[in-house]
């Protein structure tokens, strides 16, 4: 858990030494709901946490942060970056780039790479994360993933 404040705390100033930080940019959220494509493997759906991520204008290069408890039942961090050049309807698309850990069939729980499609919508104080997590053989079970946020002060 301090490893986590510690994350989260670091992630926070660094974004409010930059000399533009604005709190209508910033977004937090409770975690994620997964929809696994193996539904026979009793893996946890409901993976509650805490993250943060700042937009930046324009819209690509986005910091994001946050601990989670994973479809394993054990507890994951996340640092990356999303990119997403693309706007369709209102929906932002690209992926995020970052890295994970706290999966036990992934690299011993260590961290681990990854790239992740994603698409957002973001609308007032509320926005939604949708990601396709790609399996990975036995060490990664794919899945849907659903991330709700809010932001305390919208534009």
């Amino acid at each position: 858990m301090k490893r986590w404040v510690c994350l989260l705390g670091a992630s926070t100033a660094a974004l409010a030494a930059h000399a533009e930080f604005d709190t209508s940019r910033l977004w937090v959220n409770a975690g994620f709901y997964s929809a696994h494509f193996d539904t026979h493997k009793g893996l946890r759906n409901a993976n509650p946490g805490i993250g943060v991520e700042y937009r930046h204008r324009p819209p690509n290069g986005q910091p994001r942060a946050g601990r989670f408890r994973n479809s394993d039942n054990a507890e994951s961090s996340y640092v990356g970056v999303y990119y997403q050049p693309w706007t369709y309807a209102g929906v932002k698309w690209g992926g995020v780039i970052g890295a994970f850990n706290g999966y036990p069939n992934a690299f011993k729980g260590g961290w681990f790479p990854a790239v992740i499609p994603t698409a957002t919508l973001e609308s007032g104080h509320w926005g939604l994360n949708v990601a396709l997590v790609p399996p990975l053989k036995d060490r990664l079970y794919g899945a849907v993933s659903f991330q709700l946020k809010y932001r305390f002060r919208a534009d």
